[in-house]
């Protein structure tokens, strides 16, 4: 008699589409994802439902929203996942154009202003932030670009300054938001992808001194980003005003102990912690779930991005390995940015954990991010993977040798 009953690896398998075995790292990252998205899920609704039960007299009002972005990302994921690589490649002018064309829009009259930023563009219920598809977007163009000038990635002129120029224009839009974060995390993207690919180390030390007097004259030039330094600088000074927000963090993740007070039973998000379902998510785990919690969870994202890197290091296209590097590297640099903020180790900046906090535009792009890095496990080795000879040349000039 034949077992009816599903094995849950290979129904996982089914609907990813990958289907060697032998290959465990495209697994765990299908897997680390929906336990992460589905962790994020419970601690929204758990963070919010009193702040959204305030404001709109529903407490599952946030947790219901971010559902359907949920859902909706999953769709995104999926289709991403099951595209070839040359599908892929040719996404990447229309994801340069649409990110560039929403970040000049949100600096007009069409973008929507919040809390003095401008970042967010209204599409009905729905606010869209384009700077986090230009971090994408910037990935994907690197990743064509150094595929093509495998020959010349130590020129100046044609490895070097391009990707220096385009990534340049999306960060000073970005500023211009003003988005200081986001800029500063396209320009490591940029670097990191070009070291990796063999840029010459002088290029990127004198491009990163030349731009550090800009990063200094946007901080000093700027009230609230001196505020949050000097907040950064002086934990212990003005509590109830410039560290008011840090200060609720650490009170909130130091009050759960080793295992927390339990879901739903954290007292912070009664309106003492700022952004508790959103850019502080973690200090809500740390509070609920205790040390514990907050352990098993970056070891969740520490997987995740293991994973993505093992994807890379499997590719035998130059372009596949830096898209799947650069996508890896832009997960994994949120979530150490985000962690870093909450626990105050780094100066407060509005940037999300991927897959747990609250935000459609976040969430559906990291998400996008994911089926690529999918994607190219799918497609790693295959023909398309080839596409454009961009394979390491090296590696061919030693075996005809």
């Amino acid at each position: 008699m034949v077992s009816s009953r599903l094995n849950p690896k290979k129904a996982l398998l089914v609907f990813s589409g990958l289907n060697d075995e032998s290959n465990p790292w495209p697994l765990i990252i299908l897997v680390m994802t929906l336990v992460l998205l589905s962790a994020g899920l419970v601690m929204v609704y758990s963070a919010s439902m009193i702040s959204a039960m305030k404001r709109f007299e529903d407490p599952a009002f946030f947790f219901k929203r971010q559902v359907f972005f949920a859902a909706a990302g999953l769709v995104v994921m999926t289709a991403a996942s099951r595209m070839p690589l040359r599908l892929l490649r040719r996404l990447t002018m229309p994801l340069l154009l649409i990110a560039f064309v929403g970040l000049v829009l949100v600096l007009t009259p069409l973008g929507t202003t919040v809390k003095g930023a401008s970042r967010w563009i209204s599409l009905g219920a729905f606010n869209f932030q384009p700077s986090e598809l230009a971090k994408l977007a910037v990935i994907f163009y690197i990743a064509h670009s150094m595929g093509r000038k495998v020959e010349k990635i130590k020129s100046f002129t044609v490895g070097f300054l391009p990707h220096l120029l385009v990534s340049s224009v999306f960060a000073f839009l970005c500023v211009k938001e003003p988005d200081l974060g986001a800029a500063v995390m396209i320009m490591l993207l940029c670097f990191m992808l070009l070291f990796i690919g063999g840029t010459r180390l002088g290029y990127i030390l004198g491009s990163v001194l030349a731009l550090a007097p800009a990063l200094y004259i946007a901080i000093i030039t700027s009230p609230y980003r001196m505020k949050r330094l000097i907040s950064f600088m002086y934990p212990q000074k003005d509590a109830l005003g410039l560290n008011y927000q840090i200060n609720e963090s650490l009170i909130s993740i130091g009050s759960g102990g080793i295992l927390g007070k339990g879901i739903g039973e954290g007292r912070q998000k009664l309106f003492f912690l700022p952004d508790a379902h959103t850019d502080f998510i973690a200090s809500i785990v740390g509070e609920e779930l205790g040390f514990v919690g907050l352990v098993l969870m970056v070891l969740g994202f520490g997987a995740l991005v293991l994973a993505g890197l093992k994807v890379a290091l499997r590719c035998r296209s130059l372009y596949a390995m830096y898209l799947a590097t650069g996508i890896t590297l832009f997960l994994g640099f949120q979530v150490a940015i985000n962690l870093g903020v909450v626990m105050g180790l780094l100066p407060t900046k509005g940037m999300t954990l991927p897959l747990m906090s609250y935000g459609g535009s976040s969430l559906l792009v990291n998400l996008f991010a994911v089926g690529v890095l999918l994607a190219v496990a799918r497609n790693e080795g295959s023909e398309e993977a080839q596409e454009g000879g961009e394979t390491e040349p090296a590696n061919t000039k030693e075996t005809a040798a």
